[in-house]
């Protein structure tokens, strides 16, 4: 059942699977690749692996499809929900201090995926 309450997101996000790698911050070694399921300039869900903690930091980088590197950003867990048991999570990350270039390129992302969204392909 979809969700019927009042949208409590302060950004726009848009439905789309780009690469990330992430890390916890603490962690050098132990790094996952995985896709996410949505984003925003604040933030995004993607697919783990394993539960997350609230809290917990990690080090992002983001394949995003106008940039020809991936963008760094350091991010906090929000959540992390169960979706298959012991094996899939959608983990929230809400994007901690973003820096001006990567909003940019967050921006340009979201408005593309939304347009897209909407049906109109000739946004850009």
């Amino acid at each position: 059942m979809a969700y019927s309450g009042s949208e409590k997101r302060k950004d726009q996000r848009a439905k789309g699977r780009f690469l990330v790698t992430y890390r916890l911050l603490e962690d050098a070694e132990k790094t996952d690749i995985t896709q996410t399921k949505d984003i925003s300039i604040g933030g995004m869900i993607f697919v783990t692996k394993r539960k997350l903690s609230a809290g917990a930091e990690l080090a992002l980088e983001i394949g995003l499809p106008f940039e020809s590197k991936s963008i760094t950003l350091i991010g906090s867990v929000l959540e992390s929900k169960e979706v298959v048991a012991d094996l899939v999570y959608d983990t929230r990350v809400i994007f901690l201090s973003v820096e001006k270039k990567n909003k940019q390129a967050l921006e340009k992302t979201v408005n593309y995926f939304k347009q897209e969204e909407k049906g109109i392909s000739e946004y850009y």
